[in-house]
């Protein structure tokens, strides 16, 4: 072999033994440098390039270009444009080009080249570099070149897959998404038509819905059966394989051709779409003439009859769902309907029974208030016979006087308690520290309870101050504290305790009250509360004492008393191990500077000394008999029916009073509008308000005005009028 051309591989040899002679070029001992070293060059290189000598551009390449050659016919020693005569009306002028000194470059240039038996489209990026001579004269070129066909159709590819993408992306419809995808297919491949189709159960008939024609190609909608188009495709479809035909002149029987050609197909590949194991569906692209189908061209609609049938198939899950989910929505109304018809018929139940239980409710409060009532008046009927005998001494009148006063206390003490429950009792609040308080009641109690009951009391070491009625407090404290003596049978341990800052629970359903709470608890160690009556124990007159021993009032009275002040009460128990009653009342910070208490005036009734005063009360013989008390004690009265009237009197030419003695509940004004309206005009000018019940006092107080609760005694109205008037 010649030296130059040793390592130039298979090319090396077949330039060494191609005959030159009978060539422009010579033999190869004739050949000029520059050419020797242009081939030496190309033939060593890994790239496929190939110089094209002379004039007439004659071939001579190395074994990388060979592989672009393909099965063409030899090409060394031949002129370029026979080499690539299919494709030299495209690649001639730049040829030329670099002929005349220009070194000319492209990128991903599409050729149509016959290089395998029959043409078919490619890509290149090449450079046609000129060849020098010594004196700089152009000799030849080198054509480096890489083919970029599998590259660029791959991009191609997903780019028609991302804009098909895009394009069906909103569309809900199946229909809509493959007439978009056929006439897709058929503008970017050139085609005649592009159709898909659906299967019937038995996988040979099939119903073509829709298809994207070219201009002149007849539409292909209708129905069809498998087997007429032949074996071939009823044998590979339905075992989930493409058919490809690219004559069917050439490769099909003719009955089975003459199928295709009916409806102007000679070439054809049909994708199919196998579900649950069956032929479903079927997507195809069609040319009227013959044509060699590139592998491009199968990957393609494989991929998109593959995601286009995907996409169909979302489309449809989400409208499976819509339904779905319109029917849930169609149950969830007629549930909601049913549940609000299932409610209403327990609230009507439920409000049934609560007037039932409301109604037994009332009756048990009735009937306790009637019988301790009847009790009450029995006795001072019993006494009022007895004072009426002419032949009573004097100690039998005392004691028979002493009775029905005792009596009146009584029942004054029961609708107090009442009321209580009701939380509808007057109350007198005020600030103070609660555990001297307790201090005392413990003091107290445990001198009353006996020895053999031990009270301990728990305190904590920082003031706690809260805000109640006291002597509502000491009531409240005293009967929790009773009841646990009881429930001990007189002996045992009883502990009162106080605990500061406490949140108030949620109890009885209640929601949870934000502030802050002080908690006063009395536990006894006595045999506790069987559970199924722990829901009654405040119920009024429900009581497990024996008759006789209690009025079942005591526990209403805690529960009101609690609740109207703002806070709630406690209850825990287990049967044989003792019970704990915890009351919550606001707890509030101590004020700058603690107020003295008040000390209870120990000084005699005070006399009128001829001071007026102004009586108030709609009912004639309560006013009559507190106008009687008064004159006895040295008041002189005025009286005033109504509201009304008092004002009329108070305005007049008489109308100079000491002060004012008025009932709250009354026809027309009231007695405290009668009281804010006095303060208005006579701000200093005294009022005192009574009443056996109010609701505006239960539920605002006396507003500041001095209050004696009814019923009351003359040595009350009297106490009270000389405490007013002599401050």
């Amino acid at each position: 072999m010649v030296k130059w051309l040793d390592g130039g591989g298979l090319m090396a040899e077949c330039i060494c033994n191609h005959d030159w002679a009978t060539t422009p070029l010579g033999p190869l001992e004739q050949w000029p440098d520059a050419l020797k070293t242009s081939v030496a060059l190309c033939l060593a290189s890994r790239f496929p390039q190939a110089v094209l000598w002379g004039p007439q551009l004659l071939t001579l390449h190395n074994d990388a270009f060979a592989q672009i050659l393909g099965q063409k016919p030899l090409a060394l020693g031949k002129p370029f444009s026979d080499v690539w005569q299919e494709a030299w009306v495209d690649i001639g002028s730049m040829a030329q080009r670099a002929l005349a000194g220009e070194a000319v470059f492209i990128e991903d240039f599409p050729l149509t080249i016959d290089r395998n038996g029959g043409p078919e489209r490619a890509y290149f990026t090449f450079c046609y570099s000129p060849i020098r001579g010594h004196d700089g004269k152009v000799l030849g070129m080198l054509d480096t070149v890489t083919e970029t066909t599998a590259s660029v159709l791959a991009n191609q590819r997903l780019k028609f897959l991302d804009d098909l993408g895009r394009a069906v992306a909103d569309a809900t419809d199946p229909d809509q998404i493959l007439a978009i995808t056929t006439r897709r297919l058929l503008e970017h491949l050139q085609l005649s038509s592009c159709a898909y189709a659906v299967m019937e159960p038995d996988e040979d008939g099939f119903t073509i819905c829709g298809d994207a024609v070219a201009p002149g190609s007849p539409h292909l909608v209708g129905q069809y059966q498998l087997h007429d188009f032949g074996k071939l495709a009823l044998s590979r479809l339905r075992s989930g394989l493409a058919l490809v035909i690219n004559d069917n002149l050439r490769e099909l029987a003719p009955e089975e051709a003459a199928t295709f050609q009916a409806i102007g197909i000679t070439s054809t590949i049909c994708m199919p779409l196998i579900k649950g194991g069956r032929l479903t569906a079927l997507m195809a692209i069609h040319d009227k003439a013959p044509r060699a189908w590139t592998h491009y061209e199968q990957a393609l609609i494989s991929e998109v009859t593959e995601r286009c049938w995907a996409h169909i198939q979302r489309v449809q899950a989400h409208a499976e769902v819509r339904e779905a989910m319109a029917a849930l929505e169609a149950l969830n109304a007629t549930l909601e309907h049913r549940v609000d018809e299932r409610t209403a018929q327990l609230l009507h139940t439920e409000a049934v029974l609560r007037q039932t239980q409301k109604l037994e409710a009332i009756g048990q409060l009735t009937g306790g208030v009637a019988h301790d009532f009847n009790n009450l008046l029995t006795i001072i009927r019993s006494s009022l016979h007895f004072l009426q005998r002419p032949s009573l001494d004097e100690k039998r009148r005392e004691r028979y006087l002493k009775t029905m006063s005792d009596t009146v206390d009584r029942g004054a003490k029961l609708t107090g308690q009442l009321l209580a429950f009701a939380r509808r009792q007057a109350l007198s609040p005020q600030l103070f520290e609660a555990g001297p308080r307790l201090e005392a009641m413990a003091d107290m109690l445990d001198t009353a309870t006996g020895a053999r009951i031990q009270v301990e009391l728990q305190l904590p070491q920082a003031p706690c101050h809260i805000r109640a009625d006291l002597s509502q407090l000491e009531t409240a404290v005293i009967n929790l504290m009773l009841n646990g003596r009881d429930a001990m049978a007189g002996e045992g341990t009883l502990q009162l305790r106080l605990q500061a800052d406490q949140r108030l629970p949620a109890l009885r359903g209640q929601p949870l009250q934000p502030g802050q709470f002080a908690a006063i608890s009395v536990s006894d160690s006595g045999s506790g509360i069987a559970a199924e009556l722990l829901e009654r124990i405040f119920d009024p007159f429900f009581t497990t004492k024996a008759p006789g021993e209690g009025t079942g009032l005591g526990l209403s009275q805690v529960f009101g008393f609690a609740k109207q002040s703002g806070g709630d009460v406690q209850v825990n128990s287990l049967p044989g191990q003792g019970t704990t009653f915890t009351l919550y009342l606001p707890q509030e910070d101590p004020p700058a500077a603690a107020p003295e208490a008040a000390l209870t005036s120990s000084q005699p009734q005070a006399q009128g000394e001829r001071r007026r005063i102004l009586v108030v009360e709609d009912n004639p013989d309560l006013g009559n008999f507190t106008a009687q008390i008064l004159e006895d004690h040295g008041y002189r009265i005025s009286y005033a029916r109504s509201a009304e009237e008092a004002l009329a009197q108070l305005t007049g030419p008489a109308g100079d009073f000491d002060a004012v003695f008025s009932d709250v509940v009354m026809p027309g004004m009231g007695g405290l509008a009668l009281a804010r309206e006095l303060r208005r005009q006579r701000p200093q000018l005294p009022i005192i308000l009574t009443s056996g019940y109010s609701e505006a006092i239960a539920e605002d107080g006396h507003q500041g005005f001095a209050f004696l609760a009814k019923p009351y005694s003359a040595e009350q109205v009297c106490q009270m009028l000389g405490k007013i008037l002599g401050s």
